[in-house]
């Protein structure tokens, strides 16, 4: 679909290139982003039920549950990066 768009307006094979690169970089960090967003989701909701189930242990699960986040969340933020790398590198 690229290649025809490129030949209806007449764009160069470097203006091409720097097309392909910035699309792929955008999904590259869609992709990245993906599985941290089921991770937390899954993470907070098992969490609810934990502290549901034993509101007595909520501290504790709630202290877990955020370190979890966090260190779920560093992966999205890597992927921004490396998106950030594969379009200005």
């Amino acid at each position: 679909m690229l290649s025809v768009l490129a030949q209806q307006f007449d764009i160069s094979g470097a203006d091409y290139i720097a097309g392909q690169e910035a699309l792929f970089a955008g999904l590259a960090y869609g992709l990245s982003a993906l599985g941290p967003a089921i991770g937390i989701g899954y993470l907070v909701g098992q969490s609810v039920q934990a502290m549901a189930r034993q509101p007595e242990a909520a501290g504790m699960v709630r202290t877990t549950m955020f370190l979890g986040v966090a260190f779920a969340e560093a992966l999205a933020l890597i992927g921004f990066v490396v998106f950030i790398l594969l379009k200005f590198a």
